[in-house]
């Protein structure tokens, strides 16, 4: 990593506060190696990075969003564990995508196809992978439209279903390869089907944390 150094944040831990995107090329750049290093560094923090480089600081949510995000990725952890197949990740999972952005989903699902193509070396940092289904809760302070272009950029990385949850207007986005994105208005469950064979999302707990 370059010897310029941003200076140490302390986030308050109370309500929603939107991201903050920081322009580093071309003044700092860094490696995949150099990226992961410095969100270790930096722990009290999520990072993501865009393909061009953009760095994006995830500031920390209320706990309504936080109960929200732990709900559905518990929901998903659960069935994984049920039907014994692939691997189940949170927020703190961290993605290589095939375009060079990093990016870090509420809630992803690796296939055990997927699983068998990453070594060991590899377990231990980044995934160099597009998850093959991830879920995106909006919090009170996310720009939808932001949110959106980053399903549409999953989606062209390989991503085989993505849902975008908005639980203020009781909204789940679906996507698909190929395909229109789907809106569902206040549904109270979403199925996996055919992707996740068995896999349906109560939403009850989501619209009422």
């Amino acid at each position: 990593m370059n010897t310029s150094v941003l200076p140490t944040c302390h986030p308050t831990p109370v309500g929603d506060f939107p991201d903050i995107s920081l322009k580093m090329l071309p003044a700092v750049t860094m490696t995949q190696d150099q990226f992961f290093d410095f969100c270790q560094q930096n722990p009290e923090l999520r990072f993501e990075r865009t393909a061009q480089g953009e760095l994006i600081i995830m500031t920390p949510s209320g706990g309504e969003a936080g109960f929200q995000d732990a709900e559905v990725c518990w929901q998903l952890g659960a069935w994984a564990r049920a039907v014994g197949r692939g691997k189940v990740t949170g927020s703190s999972g961290g993605y290589i995508l095939p375009n060079g952005a990093n990016r870090a989903p509420d809630a992803s699902w690796i296939s055990p196809e997927q699983l068998a193509a990453i070594t060991a070396e590899q377990r231990k940092k980044f995934l160099p992978i597009c998850p093959f289904f991830l879920i995106e809760v909006k919090s009170p302070s996310d720009s939808l439209s932001k949110l959106q272009e980053k399903m549409d950029e999953y989606i062209a990385n390989g991503c085989k279903l993505a849902w975008l949850i908005d639980p203020e207007k009781q909204h789940v986005h679906i996507y698909r390869p190929g395909r229109p994105v789907q809106v569902l208005d206040q549904p109270t469950t979403v199925s996996g089907e055919p992707e996740l064979p068995g896999f349906v999302l109560d939403l009850e707990p989501v619209w009422h944390p």
